[in-house]
C-alpha cells in the first residue's frame, strides 16, 4: 500500500479519498516519513516524532474512518507550539524545554484524528518575514530555492508546499502566517485573535499572537481553523469566536484596493502585473473596488517594531535575553533588545495611540466587506536578504504588519501565478470574526488563478458549490430584500453586527414590493394572499444573536421583522411592511426585486443625475 501512496496528494480530499479505497493511516504516515527522508531539505523539520509512536498513534485510529473531520490527517507544528514527546526549542537550543503536554490548538487537532509528525524551522523567537534567522539550516523555498522561504513559520510553510503532510501550524504577530504562504503557493489562515488558544505556544508578543494554518487549499485550511477553534476558560486571551461554516460569497461585494499612491511593490513589474491579475479577477467575481489610501494603515504597521510594542517581545523571552543574550541570533537579539530605548510612560503612550487609530481606521469597514493586498511587495533572494536582513524583513511586511494591531482577520491565497515562475499571491483582510466571508472569497479567487498548490504541480480543485447555505447552530436566519442587500448602501450595518451571507432566494409568489419614501431610498415586502403576489428576490443572512438583536433595534416603522416565506422551504426571519405603511407609496412589484428596480432607475435617470 506505501508504494501507490507514493502519488497522493497529501491534501483532505485526496487523503479521505485514499482512506476510502482501503489505505491505512498507518500506511499514510509511513509515506510521510519517506518524503521527508527522501525532500533533501534538512532545513524544514528541526526534530520529528518517534516513528513508532507516530504508527502506533495512527493505528490507535482504527481500521476506518470514524467521523472525526481530521481523521488521519499528517500535521506539522511549528517549534514555538507545544507538542507532547518533543522538544520546544523556538530555534534557539539553549532556549529548548520538554513540554509536559501539548498546546491547546494541538490537543484539539488531535482529539479531531490527527497525527503530529514534527516540529518545524523558523525565524528564533518567531522574530522575523523572511525565514534565515535560525541557528539551523534554512529552509529552502519550495517554488524558487533562490528566494528566501519567508517567516517566522518558514518550516510549516515549506512542508506543506512540498507535500510533506496536509497542514502545519504557524503563528502569526506580524504577518508569518501569510508572508511564508504566499512565498510558497500555499494558503495562509490568519484567523481572529483569541480564536484558536494560545496556551502552549511561545509568545512573541502575547497580546497580538495568534495560531495560524497553513494547507494547500482554503477549504483545507478552514477545516483546520474549524477543529482548533474555539473559547478556551483557562486561556486569557481566548475568545468565543464562532468557525461559522463556509457560506458562497455573495453575487455582488465591496472590496477596498490600495490606491495608487498606496502600492508598493520594490521596483518589481512581476508584483504589480501579478496584483492587477488578482484584482481584475476579483472584480470578476462580482466586486465593486473600491481604492482607499492605505498610508494610515502603515503608520499602525510602524509602531510594531519602531516602537515600544517591540518591548512585548523582549517580556516574552525577559529571563533568558538577560541571562543568556549570546545564545540568539544576532539579528534577533538587535531587534528584541531595542526595547530598551523605551520606558513604561513611552508604552502607554503607544497604546493610546493605537486605540485612536483604531477608531479612526474602523470607519472603513462601513462602507466595504473585505480589503485586498498584495501578501508581500515582491520575493526576494537569499543574497539580497542577507545583505539587508532589516529593511528588506521591514518591506515583507508593508500589507501584514498593521493587521493584528487593528484586531482584523485576514486570508492569504495563492493568485494568478507571474510569467516568470516567481512565487505572488493576495491577501484579504476583514474585521474580527468575519473568517468564514473570507474563506468565500478566497477559494473562489485560489481556483480562478490556477496556480499549482504549493510546489506539488497540482492544480486546485474547483471552488466547493456551496450553493443553499444554512445558519450555523446559534445562528439567526436574516432575509433582506432592500438596501441591506450584497453591494448596496446598507449592507455595511448588517456586516457590522456580524452578518454572512448565506444564499440568494425568492419569496413565494404570495409578496408584493413597494418603494417606500425617505432618505435613503427603501422597499416594503407586503405580505398577501396566497398566488395573489409575485416571487421577490432576497438574500439570506446569517447573525449571532447578540447581532441579530443589535440590528433589529434599529428597525422603524413602518417597517419590521417577520416570518417570510421563500421558494426554497425555509421560513427566517425577514423585513415586512406594515399595510398601512405602504399607502400611497409605488408599487415596484413587477421588477422583481429592489436590486433589478434600483438599476432601472439610474437607468431611466437623465444624464447630469437628475432623479
Amino acid at each position: 500500500m506505501t508504494a501507490s501512496l507514493s502519488d497522493l496528494a497529501l491534501d483532505l480530499s485526496s487523503l479521505r479519498s485514499a482512506y476510502a479505497q482501503g489505505a491505512s493511516p498507518e500506511a499514510v504516515i509511513d509515506e510521510v516519513f519517506a518524503r521527508i527522508d527522501g525532500c533533501g531539505d534538512p532545513g524544514i523539520f528541526i526534530s520529528l516524532a518517534d516513528r513508532t509512536a507516530a504508527r502506533a498513534a495512527a493505528a490507535a485510529l482504527g481500521a476506518a474512518p470514524d467521523g472525526r473531520p481530521l481523521w488521519g490527517v499528517p500535521f506539522a507544528v511549528k517549534d514555538n507550539i507545544d507538542v507532547a514527546g518533543l522538544p520546544t526549542t523556538a530555534a534557539c537550543p539553549a532556549f529548548a524545554y520538554q513540554p509536559e503536554k501539548s498546546a491547546v490548538a494541538v490537543e484539539r487537532l488531535v482529539a479531531a484524528g490527527a497525527i503530529p509528525v514534527g516540529k518545524t524551522n523558523l525565524d528564533q523567537f518567531a522574530t522575523g518575514l523572511v525565514g534565515l534567522r535560525t541557528p539551523y539550516p534554512t529552509p529552502l523555498n519550495a517554488v524558487s530555492p533562490d528566494i528566501v522561504p519567508g517567516g517566522s513559520s518558514s518550516g510549516s510553510a515549506v512542508a506543506v508546499a512540498r507535500g510533506l503532510v496536509s497542514f502545519a501550524l504557524g503563528t502569526d504577530t506580524a504577518g508569518s502566517g501569510r508572508v511564508p504562504a504566499g512565498l510558497n503557493n500555499i494558503v495562509g489562515l490568519k484567523p481572529t485573535l483569541g480564536a484558536i488558544p494560545t496556551m502552549g505556544v511561545v509568545p512573541a508578543c502575547r497580546t497580538i499572537d495568534c495560531v495560524s494554518v497553513f494547507a494547500l487549499s482554503v477549504d483545507d485550511a478552514y477545516a483546520v481553523f474549524s477543529a482548533s477553534s474555539g473559547y478556551e476558560p483557562a486561556d486569557p486571551f481566548s475568545r468565543d469566536v464562532r468557525a461559522s461554516t463556509i457560506a458562497p460569497a455573495p453575487a455582488t461585494f465591496r472590496i477596498a484596493v490600495p490606491n495608487a499612491a498606496s502600492r508598493r511593490f520594490g521596483g518589481d513589474q512581476g508584483a504589480e502585473a501579478a496584483f492587477d491579475a488578482a484584482v481584475a479577477d476579483v472584480a470578476a467575481l462580482g466586486a465593486t473596488l473600491v481604492e482607499l489610501d492605505f498610508e494610515p494603515f502603515f503608520a499602525v504597521a510602524s509602531l510594531l517594531y519602531e516602537g515600544p510594542f517591540v518591548a512585548e517581545r523582549y517580556e516574552a523571552i525577559r529571563g533568558f535575553i538577560e541571562d543568556r543574550p549570546e545564545e540568539m541570533h544576532p539579528v534577533t537579539r538587535a531587534i528584541i533588545e531595542s526595547a530598551r530605548r523605551f520606558d513604561a510612560a513611552s508604552a502607554f503612550g503607544a497604546q493610546y495611540r493605537l486605540a485612536e487609530m483604531r477608531r479612526e481606521l474602523s470607519s472603513v469597514w462601513a462602507g466595504v466587506d473585505a480589503m485586498l493586498v498584495p501578501t508581500f511587495p515582491r520575493p526576494r533572494t537569499v543574497a539580497e536578504v542577507a545583505a539587508e536582513p532589516v529593511r528588506l524583513n521591514s518591506e515583507f511586511g508593508t500589507y501584514t504588519n498593521f493587521v493584528n494591531l487593528l484586531d482584523l482577520c485576514a486570508l492569504a491565497v495563492p493568485a494568478r501565478p507571474r510569467p516568470d515562475g516567481l512565487p505572488a499571491g493576495v491577501t484579504l483582510i476583514a474585521p474580527a470574526g468575519a473568517d468564514a466571508r473570507l474563506a468565500a472569497l478566497g477559494e473562489k479567487i485560489h481556483a480562478m488563478g490556477g496556480t499549482p498548490l504549493g510546489a506539488t504541480g497540482r492544480q486546485p480543485a474547483p471552488a466547493p458549490d456551496r450553493a443553499g447555505a444554512r445558519a450555523a447552530a446559534g445562528e439567526i436566519e436574516l432575509v433582506v430584500v432592500g438596501a441591506h442587500l450584497s453591494g448596496m448602501k446598507l449592507n455595511g450595518e448588517l456586516t457590522g453586527c456580524g452578518a454572512r451571507f448565506l444564499r440568494a432566494s425568492q419569496t413565494t409568489p404570495d409578496y408584493r414590493l413597494f418603494a417606500l419614501e425617505g432618505a435613503i431610498p427603501r422597499p416594503g415586502l407586503l405580505r398577501v394572499a396566497d398566488g395573489q403576489g409575485a416571487a421577490i428576490a432576497t438574500e439570506v443572512w446569517a447573525l449571532p444573536p447578540e447581532g441579530f438583536g443589535r440590528f433589529v433595534a434599529g428597525i422603524g416603522a413602518p417597517l419590521g421583522i417577520g416570518v417570510v416565506r421563500l421558494a426554497d422551504g425555509s421560513t427566517p426571519k425577514g423585513f415586512l411592511a406594515e399595510a398601512e405603511g405602504v399607502k400611497g407609496a409605488k408599487e415596484i412589484t413587477d421588477f422583481g426585486g429592489w436590486r433589478a428596480y434600483m438599476a432601472g432607475t439610474a437607468a431611466a435617470a437623465p444624464v447630469g443625475g437628475a432623479s
